[in-house]
């Protein structure tokens, strides 16, 4: 069984009901066992260009699930599941229904076509950082450190819920 710490965010449709949902299927996926998840977390919309405080507001979170799933099998489920809820990847970083992103795995180092790890920016944005504090007061990034050091010197806010 390897460790996976998966980030969530929603900010189109029923954001809560679909969040909800999603954390279910992957709890009762084949292979996956849920072993936490954080408080949620209300954020602005980031796009390229910075804050989108036009864009609907983001719910995020994070869910730590134990797995025998390979990292890509894992990223499989993922995207069935956003596609289960709409997801629909026409522009990148844009609003959405659902978003799962694998953002550790035991830490294990992968870079290819489909698949970062761990996740490239996972270690500035306080969306998904915040939520693995709650869950991981000691966790480490692989390669940048603690998460309570990191969470520190993020700026994007982020509410709890």
């Amino acid at each position: 069984m390897s460790r996976a710490v998966i980030a969530f965010g929603a900010n189109l449709g029923d954001r809560e009901a679909t969040i909800d949902e999603a954390v279910r299927e992957l709890a009762d996926a084949p292979g996956v066992d849920l072993m936490a998840v954080s408080p949620i977390y209300e954020t602005a919309a980031i796009k390229h260009e910075g804050v989108d405080r036009s864009a609907p507001r983001y719910l995020n979170g994070v869910i730590i699930v134990e797995t025998v799933l390979e990292p890509h099998a894992l990223l499989d489920l993922l995207q069935r599941i956003e596609q289960q809820h709409g997801r629909v990847r026409a522009e990148h970083w844009g609003d959405r229904t659902l978003d799962l992103d694998l953002i550790d795995l035991d830490g294990r180092v992968v870079a290819d076509d489909r698949l970062v790890l761990p996740h490239p920016r996972a270690w500035e944005r306080a969306f998904v950082l915040q939520p693995w504090l709650d869950l991981e007061p000691e966790a480490e990034l692989p390669g940048r450190g603690p998460i309570a050091a990191l969470r520190a010197a993020a700026s994007d806010e982020v509410v709890r819920r």
